[in-house]
């Protein structure tokens, strides 16, 4: 099955999602590298952090030391969406380029409603708000259970953010959370076992993936 450009002359709109540790970052850079050689123009970005707004937000977020109460920190999240869809992703859609981007509102129902035991409906409302409405043409799913996760994290030996620091209870819900998302809207998702190799795993995305000339 593949994903075409949603419109003529529209580009198209891949996110990845997923625990921490999962390998959205390969994934993410094996796509990008796959779809430039089939001669398309690629923004690759992630949020937080896409803008230089984001990058003043992601170090708030994910590395403040002191705590956040949790309604801030989805708040936070949402402007950093807001500014970084209207001045990153939209023009890179009406340009008919391809955006691959790490982490979208999915994320942030899954992290501060799940992980933080927020209103989910609430959370997700906040950001197709913040957004108008913006949702990607597909969204891959990398799923793993948190242990293997963790494990990963600790073997490439930096410090974990505020969220990689959560303990396992916090991830677990955070997973089951996202496979909810997924199994609500199985036409933008696709799930994937990260356990297994990343060439394996990134031809399946590739044949969601139609490159258009």
């Amino acid at each position: 099955m593949t994903t075409p450009d949603p419109e003529p002359g529209r580009g198209l709109w891949v996110t990845f999602e997923g625990g921490d540790g999962v390998g959205k970052t390969t994934q993410a850079a094996l796509l990008e590298e796959w779809l430039r050689g089939q001669g398309r123009t690629v923004v690759r970005t992630r949020e937080p952090g896409g803008t230089e707004v984001g990058v003043l937000v992601r170090d708030i977020v994910l590395h403040h030391r002191g705590d956040i109460a949790p309604r801030a920190e989805a708040l936070l999240y949402a402007a950093d969406r807001a500014h970084h869809v209207a001045t990153v992703v939209r023009p890179a859609l009406a340009r008919g380029d391809v955006v691959i981007q790490d982490r979208y509102l999915d994320s942030s129902v899954a992290y501060q409603g799940a992980g933080r035991v927020l209103d989910a409906t609430e959370i997700r409302d906040l950001s197709l708000w913040a957004t108008e409405g913006a949702l990607p043409d597909l969204t891959v799913l990398l799923d793993l259970d948190p242990s293997s996760a963790r494990a990963r994290l600790d073997a490439d030996e930096k410090p974990f953010d505020r969220l990689e620091a959560e303990k396992s209870e916090f991830h677990a819900r955070v997973r089951a959370a996202f496979l909810a998302l997924a199994a609500a809207e199985p036409a933008r998702f696709v799930v994937l076992d990260a356990s297994r190799p990343p060439g394996e795993l990134a031809a399946d995305i590739r044949s969601r993936v139609a490159p258009t000339p």
